[in-house]
């Protein structure tokens, strides 16, 4: 149990059935009445956010959240295949449990699967990647002046906007959190 004068911004709860994330929170003391804790939760498995008030002190159970270390090894049909660095056990998830950032998957890559009981709430990717650009209009000498960007397709098949010196078979970095080109890599 934890009490809602112990929550924080990632704090995991358990509530209706389902994990909730602590996104914000307020603490409230009016001159008036008892003090209350306002929080902004987000839903792990649906992703869905509400706002919910609880009364100060007001205990809820807290989630038990198994993180593992996992290496990508293989696709197999629509399967992603994953070994426990730990176990060595392989375990399988699909597009959907791994959510959007599968695009940025690579054979080899290391995640940290989140997981409650059994069930697989949120696989984190590295913050940044190194990918191959593999298809992209050719860059041209003096094209870095105007500063303008140019879509690309990396090895792993994601679009990511990059300044327009880029070329085929060049690496670059990208910050996997929000599409964003963060620089060539040797």
């Amino acid at each position: 149990m934890i009490s809602s004068n112990d929550f924080r911004p990632g704090v995991s709860i358990e509530l209706d059935g389902s994990v909730w994330k602590v996104v914000e929170f307020l603490h409230v003391k009016p001159g008036k009445g008892s003090a209350f804790v306002r929080t902004k939760l987000k839903n792990a498995q649906t992703g869905s956010v509400i706002e919910r008030t609880f009364r100060a002190g007001e205990t809820v159970p807290q989630a038990t959240l198994e993180k593992s270390t996992m290496q990508h090894t293989y696709k197999e049909a629509d399967d992603y295949v994953f070994m426990d660095m730990e176990t060595y056990e392989e375990g399988r998830l699909n597009a959907q449990q791994i959510g959007d950032r599968v695009k940025y998957l690579k054979e080899g890559m290391e995640v940290n699967v989140v997981r409650w009981g059994e069930q697989v709430i949120e696989v984190e990717l590295p913050n940044s990647v190194v990918l191959e650009v593999t298809e992209t209009d050719p860059g041209v000498k003096g094209d870095t002046a105007t500063g303008g960007t140019k879509p690309a397709i990396v090895e792993t098949g994601a679009q990511v906007m990059v300044p327009l010196f880029i070329s085929i078979g060049e690496r670059i970095k990208i910050d996997t959190r929000n599409d964003t080109y963060l620089g060539r890599e040797n």
